[in-house]
């Protein structure tokens, strides 16, 4: 893999797709899958450190999700509660910053407890930022930041002149962040899931075949790789 710091791109965003599937073909529950691929985001979380990539974005929980059965909902909760507190040594040794995107406020009390307590732990790492998208679509946000706009002309704090893609950028939940050079979806499905459509708008994509569970470090640094030897011309 060519590891120049230039042809590694700076904010990566994964949909983790197929847990659940990579758990029924093995004849294990649901919940399962959702545990085993904790461990391949330790992995590829590794990896963003190891190489300096400054930003990766996480599709953990969307505003589609819950409409699976409570009791995996729950499950999800409680997996995502306790891998945030389990990771936090590792973040701080790290130098990770620990962010969210998504209405938060949405989600568990424990759980909203906890995102606020590690996100105060780690607000002052400048290293890689990971952020979780959750309780989190796409167009909801799209339409947040344009009712947020309009709020603001109502008022007179901006004209309707002042609106460009900058602006518009700045009121998204991705605000802060750097542009999103690539995406990577693993499980074979070739559909964006209502995930940063805005933000999506000249990223490179990466499908693999290969389930959430099951995907390595050499998969991820093959989509890396993969994404090197791309030419980005940005609509031009």
């Amino acid at each position: 893999m060519d590891t120049k710091q230039e042809s590694i791109p700076r904010h990566i965003a994964i949909i983790m797709d197929g847990n659940g599937r990579w758990a029924k073909k093995k004849g294990l529950p649901r919940i399962a899958g959702h545990m085993q691929g904790t461990k391949t985001v330790y992995k590829i979380i590794e990896v963003c450190v190891e190489l300096k990539i400054k930003a990766l974005t996480l599709y953990t929980f969307s505003t589609e999700n819950w409409k699976r059965p409570k009791e995996e909902v729950d499950a999800l909760m409680k997996i995502l509660k306790d891998q945030i507190q389990a990771e936090l040594p590792r973040m701080q040794k790290a130098n990770i910053r620990f962010n969210t995107i998504g209405e938060a406020s949405g989600l568990y009390p424990d759980v909203i407890e906890k995102i606020k307590s590690v996100k105060g732990q780690t607000r002052k790492n400048n290293g890689l930022i990971l952020t979780l998208a959750l309780n989190y679509g796409s167009r909801k946000e799209i339409i947040s930041a344009a009712i947020k706009i309009a709020q603001d002309v109502k008022s007179g704090k901006i004209t309707p002149k002042d609106i460009t893609e900058d602006l518009f950028d700045s009121y998204l939940y991705t605000r802060g962040l750097p542009e999103l050079d690539l995406l990577i979806r693993t499980s074979g499905e070739m559909r964006l899931s209502n995930f940063l459509l805005w933000q999506l708008s000249y990223s490179e994509i990466y499908v693999t075949k290969k389930m959430w569970p099951e995907f390595t470090k050499e998969d991820f640094k093959s989509a890396l790789n993969d994404f090197s030897l791309r030419c980005r011309r940005f609509g031009g």
